[in-house]
């Protein structure tokens, strides 16, 4: 070839195709992780609290749920037993938070159905006391003004005497004194 003879031109090359424009398919494609996140979050943080967090937390407090029993039903009072009632007066405790500054006064009565219950109280005495003393004394004065707190205390108290006591001895429990000083 001779030098002055221009180079051959681009046009025995194929010419270029523009690229085809894109699609509404693409433009889902594109915003289908932010829909499966929206979807998808909300279900799995849903099962984790069902399944996983609320299990935990009941098996720390010692709460069982029916569920967790396979099935077994839980014991109930029978409606013709005498209830047995026990007295626990005077429960003193600091407020917890407060430096010693606030007090806890509570006085509880304590039910089951079993005959024997009144001995089995007397006899647990100390270590009833000593799990209600460390209950109570745990609450801070924030807790203690929680609307549903005594509810909380109640079943606290109830699963520990049973603890102690024996498995479903106590069925229930009243604060007959409340009061904070």
């Amino acid at each position: 070839m001779p030098a002055n003879t221009p180079a051959p031109s681009d046009a025995a090359a194929p010419a270029e195709t523009p690229a085809p424009a894109p699609k509404a398919a693409d433009g889902f494609k594109a915003w289908l992780p932010v829909i499966v996140t929206i979807v998808l979050m909300p279900v799995l943080a849903y099962a984790m609290t069902v399944c996983v967090l609320l299990p935990r937390i009941q098996s720390g407090l010692g709460i069982t749920s029916p569920a967790a029993d396979s099935g077994a039903r839980p014991k109930t009072a029978d409606p013709g037993a005498k209830k047995v009632t026990v007295t626990m007066n005077k429960l003193l405790v600091n407020v917890a938070g407060t430096l010693g500054s606030r007090y806890l006064l509570v006085s509880l009565s304590v039910t089951s159905t079993d005959p024997n219950f009144q001995q089995k109280m007397t006899d647990s005495d100390a270590a009833l006391r000593d799990m209600a003393s460390s209950a109570l004394a745990s609450k801070t004065l924030a807790d203690l003004e929680k609307p549903d707190e005594r509810n909380l205390i109640r079943t606290e108290l109830l699963t520990g005497f049973n603890n102690i006591l024996g498995s479903d001895e106590v069925q229930e429990i009243f604060l007959t004194e409340f009061a904070i000083q």
